[in-house]
């Protein structure tokens, strides 16, 4: 059975993509068999191997040590404004992100980042045949995330087609920045998120070649021995620009403070509106989490989860695309304890990317600060750009649902 819903998710979302796709007669079905075979192997190599998952608990391991090792300097600035046993979500999920912003700072400056992302990417290149900036961007956009990834390639963003323009973005919003993973894996299983994470860089580029095909050759972009952030044009410029040590420290820790007061403000917002939502619906006698979790069942159920879980994990499907993925989350905490194991594997995948409202008004915001234009380009099909995301961990999901 596992494999018929693995099956029956990944062509729901294949016809869907197929139906929205910019030029049917174009897409190369080569590209996303390919992908998905790469996949396949991927789950099935970490979720069930003695070495795959061995991969899998030290890497979960090592996150959760860098959340104790954020602690320190959390109980000496925060200690005492807790309640003893309580627990405080902004000081113990997100305040992290800043520790964690300082270590992705020093391995970007010590040019180790770089040097993973570029040659990595070569390899991703080698497999999909997706073109060397979309690879390379799949990749990046899962090491620096929203909007800071946008940085590393803007001198192209302005000369890049309406093509290239959408696969960019897509594994933008499909993927997740490795300075979220530890708060992530504070409230969904560690093995689950990398899991995600891997899927859901070739899950984009999956989606992005049925709904966007073209033949990617690069001639529109500069792209030699490019790795880093900000290099890729004017290497002089980048070399007088490069801060010293200890500013870029100084840097990181604000630009992670910056991303968690950001996600606070959005939770107190997201939070509250849904709230309102619900209680408005009350009035009537509806509810509108059940409601919403009706919609998105069916969904739930052809990629793996059980019809009487389905209306639950629809709810939580919907409200992570609605608001997005950390008040989903936290409502998966609170019905985690009731759901199966099959159930909780699916939709924690499901729950680990980008893929909201919210995040699309993020993306024109970034590529429009760079050129109005190209900004304007990306407006334009917003609505194709949240559906392709949002396919593409409908098909990562039901991927991990053949181990499950």
């Amino acid at each position: 059975m596992s494999i018929i819903f693995a099956i029956t998710g990944i062509l729901f979302a294949l016809f869907v993509a197929f139906l929205f796709s910019y030029n049917r007669k174009a897409i190369d079905f080569k590209k996303p068999v390919i992908m998905l075979i790469v996949q396949i192997v991927i789950v099935l190599f970490m979720m069930n191997t003695t070495i795959g998952l061995t991969i899998l608990t030290t890497l979960g391991s090592f996150f959760e040590e860098l959340i104790n090792i954020s602690k320190a300097g959390i109980e000496f600035v925060f200690g005492g404004l807790q309640n003893k046993g309580a627990s405080t979500f902004f000081i113990t999920v997100l305040l992290p992100l800043v520790f964690i912003s300082v270590l992705i700072g020093v391995l970007n400056y010590f040019k180790i980042l770089p040097f993973i992302i570029k040659y990595v990417g070569i390899i991703i290149n080698k497999i999909t045949r997706m073109g060397r900036l979309e690879s390379y961007f799949a990749i990046s956009t899962s090491m620096l995330g929203q909007p800071e990834v946008y940085l590393t390639i803007k001198e192209m963003i302005p000369k890049l087609s309406k093509e290239k323009l959408y696969t960019i973005t897509t594994s933008g919003m499909s993927a997740v920045s490795m300075a979220m993973l530890g708060s992530y894996m504070q409230m969904i299983e560690p093995k689950y998120v990398v899991t995600a994470v891997m899927l859901n860089i070739f899950s984009a580029l999956i989606v992005a070649s049925v709904i966007n095909p073209y033949q990617s050759d690069d001639s529109d972009v500069e792209f030699s021995n490019s790795s880093t952030a900000k290099s890729n044009s004017n290497s002089d410029d980048t070399k007088s620009k490069k801060v010293p040590f200890f500013q870029m420290i100084g840097d990181s820790a604000t630009d992670g403070f910056k991303i968690a007061v950001s996600v606070a403000i959005m939770l107190l917002a997201f939070i509250s509106l849904m709230e309102a939502v619900t209680v408005l619906f009350s009035f009537v006698g509806l509810d509108f989490k059940q409601l919403i979790g009706f919609i998105f069942a069916p969904i739930a159920f052809i990629i793996g989860v059980p019809w009487n879980e389905a209306v639950q994990a629809g709810s939580l499907m919907a409200t992570k695309l609605i608001t997005n993925e950390f008040v989903a989350m936290l409502d998966f905490q609170k019905l985690a304890g009731d759901l199966t194991q099959r159930t909780q594997g699916i939709i924690s995948v499901y729950l680990v990317s980008f893929a909201n409202f919210g995040t699309v008004g993020i993306i024109v915001g970034a590529i429009k600060g760079f050129s109005d234009a190209q900004g304007n380009k990306v407006a334009s099909f917003a609505l194709r750009l949240l559906l392709g995301s949002t396919l593409a961990s409908i098909i990562s999901a039901s991927i991990v649902g053949l181990v499950l």
